[in-house]
């Protein structure tokens, strides 16, 4: 496996697998698409067509309720907007070492944190479990406009 940055040719299955898992993502089509990984701070890919991780940074021109919240109260992290796997390669530690990767990159770029969020309703409990296991701890909660709520994710990086 290859992990490498999104590229145009990748679109196609990423807005594929990301509308697979919209209920934990949210929709996502060519547009949309264009517009985060052109805003993003670290776009990638695991090949061939096993995952994705976009992410973004507080100087980031990104709205996203959940990002804002990390803006309004911390100053220098690098937010996962979306991970996601797919159902045929999940459990093959890909997540993982996307995550890992980002956690390298922005840990040699000087950010204090790396955040997310996770949706506790509807809940995901195996996101729940990989988190913690990455060393995420939550610092805070939210419901959202469209009814779901979400706790929000913390790793401390070793800058």
């Amino acid at each position: 496996m290859a992990i490498r940055q999104v590229s145009r040719d990748d679109f196609a299955w990423v807005i594929a697998l990301g509308n697979a898992n919209q209920v934990e993502t949210g929709p996502l089509d060519e547009d949309r698409l264009t517009r985060l990984v052109e805003a993003s701070y670290l776009s990638q890919v695991a090949e061939p067509d096993l995952g994705f991780l976009i992410t973004f940074i507080p100087t980031s021109r990104y709205d996203s309720p959940n990002f804002v919240w990390f803006v309004e109260r911390m100053d220098n992290f690098v937010y996962v907007d979306r991970i996601v796997v797919a159902a045929h390669a999940r459990g093959q530690g890909i997540a993982r070492r996307l995550y890992e990767g980002l956690f390298a990159r922005a840990e040699a770029d000087g950010y204090e944190h790396v955040v997310c969020e996770v949706n506790s309703d509807p809940p995901n409990p195996i996101s729940d479990q990989f988190h913690a296991a990455l060393g995420c701890t939550p610092v805070g909660q939210a419901t959202l406009s469209n009814g779901k709520s979400v706790t929000y994710l913390s790793r401390a990086l070793k800058v």
